[in-house]
């Protein structure tokens, strides 16, 4: 798919109206550096609301001061520290990890990033790998979890009580080939098909690794005008509570 035809999916789609909606999640955010202020300014210029997935550990108190008001924090684990078995895929929260320890964890990075990020936190875990173990998903409610958010299509929009899910769909990065942006084809494409569901499509970038390509394809897909991007709490449905 080139630009054209998906500029032409989308405004056939727009004029039946059912505008594609879209939504950004960057993930691995710590340290302040040039490519993390590049993804900022990028949010910032284009309009298009950000969700920055911060780990809570790694964080530095800098990188918040840095935020516009379109930029939202989501929660990416705790430490990211791989803690898969032999043979398992990576992850933080492996399957022979003590149930409340992994909790332990996430609770220990909800309060800090709550503190670190104050109202620009939104209270979703986006697991680093996009894997968490299926039975933490109804304990997360108890420790001020709210949303979910993983990568490819969802089984549930509720995959427990209290908690929503959200994912993102289309990651420009070409992790296995070099970690060079996927192309504009592929990216496009994927998209289109992702449109077929019944979530707004989620695009996942990480910053501290993107070429030249990948920032130019964000700079032109931002451009575009027949799509409405959403900011995570607009796609999460999640209004903070009274108090704060």
């Amino acid at each position: 798919m080139n630009w054209r035809e998906f500029e032409d999916e989308l405004a056939r789609r727009r004029k039946a109206g059912r505008p594609a909606q879209f939504w950004w999640r960057d993930d691995d955010a710590a340290a302040v550096s040039p490519s993390l202020k590049k993804v900022v300014e990028l949010s910032k210029t284009s309009g298009v609301a950000l969700a920055l997935a911060v780990v809570p550990q790694a964080a530095e108190p800098a990188l918040f001061t840095l935020l516009h008001e379109r930029v939202t924090v989501l929660q990416h684990g705790t430490d990211h520290r791989n803690r898969a078995a032999p043979g398992e895929k990576k992850t933080e929260y492996p399957a022979r990890e003590p149930l409340e320890a992994a909790l332990a964890r996430i609770s220990d990075g909800f309060g800090r990033l709550r503190t670190l990020a104050g109202r620009r936190f939104l209270p979703v875990l986006a697991p680093p790998w996009n894997r968490v173990r299926k039975d933490l998903l109804k304990k997360l409610p108890a420790i001020g979890i709210r949303g979910l958010s993983a990568y490819g299509a969802r089984a549930s929009a509720e995959p427990a009580p209290g908690l929503r899910q959200v994912n993102t769909h289309v990651d420009i990065v070409a992790w296995r080939q070099g970690r060079g942006f996927i192309g504009e084809a592929d990216a496009l494409s994927r998209a289109i098909e992702y449109l077929k569901g019944e979530e707004p499509v989620g695009w996942l970038t990480h910053h501290a690794v993107h070429d030249a390509a990948a920032w130019n394809f964000l700079e032109r897909l931002f451009a575009l005008t027949q799509i409405r991007w959403l900011s995570a709490p607009e796609a999460f449905s999640y209004t903070a509570p009274a108090h704060g």
